[in-house]
């Protein structure tokens, strides 16, 4: 959690390196050159290699834990592979003369490979039973490919020699594989701004670099230094964007930024994955000291951040506040058992001790390492507009919004929670409190989105009834 200041830098950085090719290709993409032809047998050849080990590891993975979604991803390279190979081999002057095959894999390879990864958002692809369709569709996929690639080779004619670069047809691709990779890059993004993971942002610059590589195979010719970087920069990225995908599955996590669904509740249930070892290890230092306070933490959360999304919190914020409501109870660690866990209501005395467990939380966050937003999370979140809460009677401005919503979830949860001096309060009843003392303890807002939520939680239930 220590990235209040590197944070920045490390995004700039990102960017900067996402776009570093694009100004090496403004700068020397007309340059004159007369490479072989062997040169390009070898370097495609290298690509599709590159692509045909990173489509059969993904494949034989997602196949054995049942992951249709991996499955395609392994099909997206699988169909790259195919139209590489199939580039390389139809190179004229090596094995064969000149053809169509060479025109036509270069311009469709990563078109292709983009409108099948662009289909791993779809959500019956979560379901174990599209393993099956999926790989029929990876070996009939396949199959084509070849097809195309023996018929255009054996009879050359077949096959047209299109997209022309700088045609309308080479155009049109151009523009419908940007827009691909451009919605791939973003889904990419948002996991990032999410989960703060170095490998979620090297997927977004592996994404980038193939969407720069598609211009010079769309404008440019062999005679043209920016031809051949476009190959280059298609190996790179199709290395760049395999690698974190299958280091993903090899933590047994399902791999996320290409998908790009990722949400504020995914943070919260698996926090050691999205939010880092060391707030795992508070929380379970909270369930050793009190079973009770650390479930009603992960519910807090949960609802917290559900809250957070139906309120349109960027990326950044719902990360705070997954972490900040994770944590929120954390300075109950410094409570004594006896007053944390007394079966009935407390004195004035104990209530006092108990009232400090936010500023003890602070200071624990504060010795840890934790960026501000989350500190005043845990801070606040016992602060009233009116000024009515603790620990310092902060109102209004003084409590920011991310706080105010954490307030209201977690007054909801302990409403609703059986305690051993009360009964649970049923939902209604926890409610109409919130909602009677909205704009005076709570936000009117945070009130109403909670509401929303809780609405869509229960209709599954009332629908039973």
């Amino acid at each position: 959690m220590r990235r209040s200041r590197t944070e920045p830098l490390g995004l700039a950085f990102g960017a900067l390196i996402a776009l570093l090719p694009l100004g090496v290709l403004s700068l020397l993409a007309h340059r004159h050159v007369m490479f072989g032809p062997e040169v390009h047998f070898k370097d495609v050849g290298l690509t599709a290699l590159a692509a045909s080990v990173a489509a059969f590891a993904l494949t034989i993975a997602g196949a054995r834990r049942r992951d249709a979604r991996t499955i395609l991803i392994g099909t997206a390279f699988t169909a790259m592979a195919a139209l590489l190979a199939l580039h390389g081999i139809a190179t004229p002057g090596i094995l064969v003369g000149m053809n169509g095959v060479v025109a036509f894999t270069g311009g469709a390879t990563l078109p292709v490979g983009a409108a099948v990864l662009a289909l791993a958002a779809l959500p019956s692809l979560r379901r174990p039973r599209d393993v099956k369709p999926l790989l029929l569709l990876q070996a009939v996929l396949v199959c084509s490919v070849l097809t195309v690639g023996v018929v255009g080779m054996l009879v050359p004619s077949a096959v047209p020699s299109v997209p022309t670069p700088g045609s309308t047809a080479a155009l049109t691709v151009l523009v419908v594989g940007l827009a691909l990779f451009g919605l791939l890059t973003l889904r990419a993004t948002r996991t990032f701004l999410l989960t703060r993971r170095r490998s979620d942002l090297v997927v977004a610059i592996g994404l980038v670099w193939l969407a720069s590589a598609l211009p010079p195979a769309m404008l440019l010719n062999g005679m043209e230094l920016g031809w051949w970087i476009g190959h280059w920069l298609e190996l790179l990225g199709i290395v760049v964007v395999s690698l974190p995908v299958a280091l993903d599955l090899r933590r047994a996590a399902q791999s996320r930024p290409l998908v790009g669904d990722v949400s504020g509740s995914d943070l919260v249930t698996t926090e050691e994955t999205f939010l880092g070892a060391q707030v795992r290890a508070l929380t379970l230092c909270l369930a050793r000291k009190d079973a009770y306070t650390e479930e009603h933490t992960r519910r807090v959360a949960l609802r917290a951040v559900q809250v957070g999304e139906e309120l349109g919190l960027s990326g950044g914020r719902l990360r705070a506040l997954a972490t900040g409501a994770l944590v929120h109870d954390i300075g109950k660690l410094s409570v004594p058992d006896a007053v944390l866990q007394k079966p009935g209501p407390l004195t004035d005395e104990e209530f006092a001790v108990v009232k400090r467990h936010p500023e003890w939380g602070e200071k624990m966050l504060i010795d840890l390492g934790f960026d501000e937003n989350v500190r005043q999370l845990v801070r606040d979140h016992h602060e009233r507009l009116d000024g009515s809460g603790y620990p310092h009677g902060a109102n209004g401005s003084l409590i920011s919004f991310d706080a105010r919503i954490l307030a209201v979830c977690d007054v909801y949860d302990a409403l609703i929670s059986r305690r051993v001096y009360r009964d649970a309060w049923p939902h209604e009843r926890a409610v109409a409190l919130l909602r009677a003392e909205s704009g005076t303890s709570f936000d009117v807002k945070c009130v109403a989105a909670l509401e929303r939520v809780l609405s869509i939680e229960r209709a599954p239930a009332a629908a039973a009834v």
